[in-house]
């Protein structure tokens, strides 16, 4: 009787143990909470990853989980991002946006170090190229796909991912605006498009003829380009600014801390209207002595049907490059 009793206990123990460890694998992990966490709250992509990665971080800093992390050792980390990393005012505040959301909706926790600490605001002036200075740049720049990015992101005033996310049906070349999709706080606006861009971009296109995107990612044999729906990395572009600005800084004393982003303060300072000026640079650059000079056009589009054909519902560039009906526009 007793023997039948233990082997009864045994299994009982035995189905317990893996009732227990079937439920742990399929508990989902700390990462993965967090992450849905995430998305519920609308966080962008960029945001999230982020967030992600700061909290990855606090528990990479002495190799423990952050939900088993007490109030004083939160704390301690903070203190360590202050002093010895000596973290800029913003690189701090992801740090602290990751962490507190964290233990706000991931593994909630009552704790006072979450609304203590504040960032002293700075207002700094931004890093304004001067047209010389940008077209320098550009021409350094040895690959044409690149070149061209950096065009059109100086010229319309985009940020790095607005400019990488471009699309075909973005384009309205008759009414000659942009149609920027989920800009900075996923906001749409249109801008004005200068002819000089839009010629610039019909070469570009003509070489890989996407039917989407106006900067699509190559790929490692450089054939996918033509079918591809996603586009450019942005380490691309910034890997290639980065390495052109280090040549410049050595040869002219540039600032090396020049980046993608700075196209775009350099095009507010100084607007559109002096786009006259660089004509000859952008005829250079599309190869083409009969480029028409931009206009500096402001309008609104009168329809919502910006950049698609109204017969196909398609979106559409300019129609095929070369043809009679390009030339006509």
């Amino acid at each position: 009787m007793s023997r039948a009793s233990n082997n009864a206990a045994a299994n009982n123990s035995s189905v317990r143990k893996t009732a227990s460890r079937e439920t742990s694998s399929e508990r989902p992990s700390l990462r993965e909470r967090m992450s849905q966490d995430l998305q519920l709250r609308g966080m962008s992509p960029r945001t999230q990853k982020d967030y992600l990665r700061e909290v990855r971080k606090l528990a990479c800093h002495d190799n423990s989980p952050p939900d088993q992390r007490t109030e004083r050792q939160v704390g301690d980390y903070l203190l360590y991002l202050i002093n010895d990393c000596d973290f800029a005012p913003g690189s701090l505040g992801v740090a602290y946006s990751g962490i507190k959301f964290f233990y706000t909706f991931t593994e909630p926790r009552d704790w006072d170090v979450l609304k203590k600490l504040r960032r002293p605001k700075q207002k700094t002036l931004p890093s304004v190229l001067t047209i010389d200075q940008v077209h320098r740049l550009i021409a350094a720049v040895k690959q044409h796909r690149n070149t061209v990015y950096f065009w059109t992101v100086y010229t319309l005033g985009l940020r790095l991912e607005e400019g990488l996310h471009l699309q075909v049906g973005d384009l309205d070349a008759q009414r000659m605006m942009v149609h920027v999709h989920r800009g900075k706080g996923a906001k749409d606006r249109y801008l004005p498009l200068p002819k000089c861009t839009l010629a610039i971009l019909r070469g570009y296109w003509s070489t890989h003829r996407n039917p989407l995107l106006l900067f699509p990612a190559i790929g490692r044999n450089k054939q996918a380009a033509s079918t591809t729906t996603r586009p450019m990395d942005a380490t691309t572009v910034q890997g290639c600014m980065q390495r052109v600005v280090e040549i410049a800084a050595q040869k002219e004393g540039l600032d090396p801390h020049v980046a993608p982003r700075h196209c775009h303060t350099s095009f507010r300072s100084r607007r559109l209207v002096a786009l006259d000026a660089e004509v000859s640079w952008a005829q250079q650059l599309a190869n083409d002595p009969r480029l028409p000079a931009p206009d500096g056009r402001r309008g609104r589009p009168g329809t919502r049907e910006v950049g698609r054909d109204r017969a196909t519902g398609r979106g559409h560039v300019y129609g095929a490059p070369g043809t009679a009906e390009d030339r006509a526009r």
